[in-house]
């Protein structure tokens, strides 16, 4: 059951665990009796055809999906069927890893526009303004 990410990139059986679970919410006796629901869990601290700079990034994209022992938990229950909620969790897991794989654009530094200056300068003195206007009124002499 060796999940293809790309031609020439594959996990391996032995880095991922299927369980069959039981459901939650409606449904009647169909999700109370049957365990249709499926929890792939991807061992990702045990992978070795991925990158170090990969993993990184599948570790900040997994978010609360990453436990602590380094594996990468997908749950899929929407479908009916075990085998249409494994190939739900497999395509939910291969988006991920392919999310991974693309490395972030460079950000460039740039430098603020002389018209955002004055704007910014101008909402300042705006704000001055008000605030000098809120101020007790001093009599003249």
């Amino acid at each position: 059951m060796a999940i293809e990410i790309r031609p020439g990139l594959t996990i391996p059986d032995e880095d991922l665990e299927v369980t069959a679970i039981r459901a939650s919410g409606p449904g009647g006796q169909n999700v109370n009796k049957v365990s249709t629901a499926i929890q792939l869990r991807f061992s990702l601290a045990n992978n070795s055809t991925l990158s170090a700079d990969v993993k990184a990034r599948l570790q900040m994209l997994a978010g609360t999906r990453l436990t602590l022992a380094g594996d990468i938990i997908v749950l899929a229950r929407t479908e009916r069927s075990r085998e249409r909620n494994l190939r739900d969790a497999e395509q939910r897991l291969r988006q991920l890893i392919v999310a991974a794989l693309t490395p972030p654009k460079k950000r460039y530094a740039t430098r603020p526009t002389r018209a955002s200056k004055e704007r910014r300068l101008q909402s300042k003195t705006l704000t001055q303004r008000t605030k000098r206007l809120r101020s007790r009124v001093r009599p003249e002499e």
